[in-house]
């Protein structure tokens, strides 16, 4: 096809072309083992001997090892397709014991809705003891909520980032003292808890927290040091970078969901195997909607796809038991709802709900 030359130093040139289309490759691949096209080649000859030297340079290249790496303490084995660098030498298990049911999950969403003596459902009482301690009355394990820290940094279980719409006070939380925040009263009867205190109140409860501000992420991680909760909790965030900070400060390993970038490209990855490298390596899930403003966001090969990577699937926010069912047949492995009472009794129908608590 060609004359080789060799080059003093050893090598010998790859690039045939320095203008045109192909230009770009030629830089690319000016010093590569292979093959120099003379220059009375054909275009067509040049084209072939090009593809044949890339072709030959990428198969000639030694395999990668792929020895798992281990993290000290974790159990269990680990893909070596799902290692992440979660900080400098601390990488995240797949296997992460907040993520160890193999059934699927119902998620209590901010404790979830709640019906009083009266027969009342009590929808306005979200992210309130009582509301937790109902869905935990109910046999639920884990428990989604929110977090804000306030001025002084005391971390609430709270989803907005002002007291106007939920409380009988108004003002930002970052804003005001725990001294001032603590007199709100959720629904005019119950105070904003503390996370602290939730994860103290049930400590075989599993909490899915949501960062809902950059100045919580500090309080988060001193709170996770002290009751030493690692295990028991998830993070996750709609803001990419304040997931992707949240991750360097924690210093051990812990479950996080993947952040709205990382959702993007699972989802990217689902049209083709081939670009499954896109998708994050070593969180614990992915939790979604059905669609982001009218494009969907869930389908089967995103769940296929998640499950070839490790990822738990689960999804919020359900409400209608029928969707329920069908998504569980689907093939998720968990369903956030405000509806405890409905996802309860579609879970024991489907054979998922703890036996020791269908009672």
């Amino acid at each position: 096809m060609g004359h080789t030359a060799s080059l003093p130093s050893g090598r010998v040139r790859t690039g045939f072309l320095r203008r045109g289309a192909t230009g770009a490759l030629t830089r690319w691949y000016r010093w590569r083992p292979g093959i120099v096209r003379h220059p009375s080649q054909s275009p067509r000859e040049r084209a072939v001997a090009t593809w044949n030297t890339r072709f030959l340079a990428v198969s000639r290249r030694p395999r990668r090892s792929c020895t798992p790496h281990r993290v000290p303490g974790a159990s269990g084995p680990c893909h070596p397709l799902l290692r992440e660098r979660h900080n400098p030498g601390i990488l995240l298990p797949v296997n992460h014991a907040y993520c160890d049911s193999t059934a699927p999950i119902g998620l209590a969403h901010r404790g979830g809705w709640l019906t009083d003596e009266s027969g009342r459902v009590r929808t306005e009482l979200e992210n309130t003891v009582p509301a937790f301690q109902n869905a935990i009355d109910l046999g639920y394990r884990y428990l989604e909520t929110d977090v804000h820290a306030t001025r002084d940094g005391v971390l609430l279980a709270f989803h907005d980032d002002t007291l106007d719409r939920t409380t009988d006070r108004r003002g930002a939380i970052a804003g005001l003292a725990y001294s001032e925040v603590r007199r709100a009263r959720v629904a005019g009867s119950e105070p904003i808890p503390v996370l602290e205190d939730l994860l103290g109140a049930w400590p075989d409860a599993r909490f899915n927290i949501d960062i809902k501000s950059d100045s919580a992420v500090g309080p988060l991680v001193r709170v996770l040091r002290r009751t030493n909760a690692w295990d028991r909790v998830c993070i996750g965030s709609f803001d990419q970078r304040r997931l992707d900070r949240a991750r360097r400060a924690f210093s051990r390993p812990i479950a996080t969901s993947c952040g709205p970038v990382e959702v993007a490209r699972l989802r990217c990855a689902s049209f083709a195997p081939a670009l499954r490298l896109l998708a994050r390596r070593g969180a614990a899930c992915v939790q979604i909607p059905l669609r982001v403003r009218g494009f969907p966001v869930l389908s089967r090969d995103l769940i296929a796809t998640a499950h070839r990577l490790g990822l738990k699937v689960h999804v919020w926010t359900v409400n209608d038991p029928a969707l329920m069912a069908r998504l569980l047949d689907a093939g998720v492995d968990g369903i956030v709802s405000d509806d405890t009472a409905a996802l309860r009794r579609v879970l024991i129908d489907h054979g998922a709900w703890p036996a020791h608590t269908t009672t």
